[in-house]
Formats: C-alpha cells, sequence, structure tokens
C-alpha cells in the first residue's frame, strides 16, 4: 500500500535536490540558448529547427522542477509570516533589483533603451522595468515572490491536510489546467475555478512526490516512460500548431500544460529515485555551483548576450546538438565564475550576487 510520511516530515535524501536543481539550472540555460533558433522556422535548415525543438521540449521541466522544489523544501515548515516573508524576501529581492539594474544598463548599453535629459521620465522608465521586467528570464522572480506570499497559507493546508486531500486539491487543479488549455478552452464552464490555477499546484504536487513513499514496481522506469512521452507531444505539437495559426505558438511550451507536468513529473520522480554514487570532489563541486544557484539564474543571460555578441559563440557556432548544450555549459561556467566573484565584493558582494 502507497503510504505518505507525517505533515512534518521532509525528504530526508537532500542529495537528489542538490542534483535536481543543478541539473534543472543547466536545462534553464540549454532552452534559453535553443530558443532564437526555434524561433527561426522556416528560415533555418530543418533538422536545425528540430533539434531545437527537441532541446527546448526536454528542457521545458526546469522551471517546473523549481518550484516542486521549493514546495518539498519549504511546505512542511510552520511559519511565523512576517520573519518567513522578509528572510525570503530579502534573499531574492535584492540580488534581483542589482541583477535588473544591470540588465537595463545593457539594453541601453546595446541601445535598445535611451535615456535623455529628463531625470523624471528616465526615473519612470527605469521604474516601469523593474515592475515589468528589465530582461526575459526575470518573470519567473516575479512569480517566485507571488509564491512566497501563499507559502504560509498553502503550507498550513499541506501539513493539516489528510493524503486524500490533498490528492483532491491536485485532480482539481490538474481538470483545470486541461480546461483551460486553448484547445479545450470550449469546454471550460463558466465556473470559477481560478483559485486551483498556475504553479501553486506544482509547489504542492513537490512536497506530495517528495514525502510519499510510492509501492509501485519500476517506478523509475515509468516515470521516465511518462517524461518522454511528454517530450514527444510538446516536440510532435509544437511542429503541428505552427500549421494552425490560431493557436498560440508556445501552447505546448508553457509550463503549466498537461506534456510539461508530464516532463516534470517524470524527472522529479526518477530524480528522487536516482542517487549516483560519486565521489567526494564531484559533491564538493556541486555543493559550491548550488550555492550561486540563483546568482546564475540571475546573470546567466548577460553571459549568453555576450557570448554572442563579443564572440560569436551560440548556436550558430557548429551543428545545433553540438552547438547548444556547448554554450549552455560555457555559460553557466562563466557565470557561475562572475556571480562568485560578485560575492566576494566586501561589504554588499553577498547580498547582491543572488
Amino acid at each position: 500500500m502507497d503510504t505518505i510520511v507525517t505533515p512534518a516530515a521532509q525528504p530526508q535524501n537532500i542529495d537528489w535536490i542538490s542534483n535536481l536543481k543543478l541539473i534543472a539550472l543547466y536545462a534553464v540555460i540549454i532552452l534559453h540558448c535553443s530558443a532564437p533558433l526555434l524561433m527561426g522556422y522556416g528560415k533555418v535548415p530543418a533538422a536545425d529547427w528540430w533539434t531545437a525543438d527537441f532541446l527546448n521540449a526536454i528542457t521545458r521541466f526546469a522551471v517546473p522542477a523549481f518550484v516542486m522544489i521549493t514546495g518539498a523544501l519549504l511546505l512542511h515548515k510552520e511559519y511565523e509570516i512576517g520573519s518567513f516573508l522578509k528572510k525570503r524576501m530579502g534573499r531574492v529581492v535584492v540580488p534581483f533589483l542589482f541583477w535588473s539594474l544591470v540588465y537595463i544598463w545593457y539594453s541601453w548599453y546595446n541601445e535598445d533603451i535611451a535615456f535623455g535629459s529628463n531625470i523624471w521620465t528616465d526615473t519612470r522608465q527605469v521604474l516601469h522595468l523593474l515592475l515589468h521586467g528589465a530582461c526575459y528570464h526575470l518573470w519567473y522572480v516575479y512569480m517566485l515572490i507571488g509564491l512566497y506570499f501563499v507559502i504560509p497559507v498553502i503550507g498550513k493546508f499541506v501539513r493539516n491536510a489528510s493524503e486524500q486531500e490533498i490528492q483532491y486539491f491536485l485532480i482539481v487543479w490538474f481538470g483545470v489546467m486541461l480546461i483551460t488549455q486553448p484547445y479545450l478552452v470550449r469546454y471550460n464552464p463558466a465556473v470559477d475555478m481560478h483559485y486551483f490555477t498556475g504553479y501553486i499546484g506544482y509547489l504542492v504536487l513537490g512536497h506530495y512526490l517528495a514525502t510519499k513513499n510510492f509501492n509501485i514496481k519500476n517506478l523509475r522506469l515509468w516515470a521516465v516512460l511518462l517524461a518522454i512521452l511528454g517530450v514527444a507531444i510538446i516536440v510532435l505539437g509544437t511542429r503541428w500548431i505552427i500549421d494552425y495559426p490560431q493557436w498560440p505558438g508556445t501552447m505546448f511550451y508553457e509550463p503549466v500544460n498537461p506534456a510539461v507536468l508530464m516532463l516534470s513529473g517524470g524527472i522529479f520522480i526518477a530524480a528522487k529515485l536516482t542517487v549516483p554514487k560519486v565521489s567526494a570532489t564531484v559533491v564538493r563541486i556541486r555543493d559550491f555551483a548550488g550555492k550561486y544557484n540563483y546568482g546564475i539564474y540571475l546573470g546567466h543571460a548577460l553571459v549568453l548576450f555576450f557570448l554572442d555578441d563579443l564572440f560569436g559563440i551560440s548556436y550558430k557556432l557548429c551543428t545545433p546538438i553540438v552547438s547548444i548544450p556547448l554554450t549552455a555549459l560555457l555559460c553557466f561556467l562563466i557565470t557561475l565564475l562572475m556571480v562568485w566573484a560578485v560575492n566576494k565584493l566586501p561589504f554588499f558582494g553577498k547580498w547582491i550576487s543572488g
């Protein structure tokens, strides 16, 4: 019989979470390396586009995995709301503001925006960018801040709910996800179900999958097959809807959709059940990089910009199946070094680096 540990418990083996966080971070960078090629459909060789489509699809688990990890690590704890928000917001908002200003500087440097002699107009432009995003990847931080506001509340529910009640929440969340997809929206009733939408479901799912002990034979294999099925739907579905412009072109890439859920859930379970034996040196390297996980996320887009602008390093370097993972790896390493250096700045480095 399947069992779920007590609500106060937490994942006992934290290694698999550390592994998954780093893999997901690398996946995000691969995703961003492949995106420009993906947007060139019809203008690039078909084989290259399919490569970008596949790499983009297989890495779509990254953001849901981050949210599920957050749920696994935070929902089991009791918090005093004020201290929780102060601690979490301090860790997230200060580095976010620093890197947002860096991206605003880059936009000015790249002549995407301009500043004039009117200080008030320039200030409003900066504030607008801070409020709505100074770079394409920073949407995640706005979403994360919203989740932090709800975690003390949803955590109280998770800790006191029965397994059946948690399953009920997840089933309704999945059902709402289904009927709000563009291809099923005609079946979406007028009933207001927005209470069960968005990334909050990934929070609860992460806690549930991390703490539940499943008694299913060959579970890891089934999880991998589920992930493969999710990738296949994303890859083929994305190509299919190109011929139907009435559908959003990124429909199958959206994090809150059934195919990405299948991929993310499968990888999350597989990661939980897979803890490879590695040397102490590898563990130290993983933990060192993991300390700067958030900073790498914030800073990697800047490195991608300069790798392309200054050195021509991008998916164009060679065949995309090689150039995209290679560019992503180089970006990861350079960004790690950059964030580490910022962290070592006296007085304020550790607050702004991320």
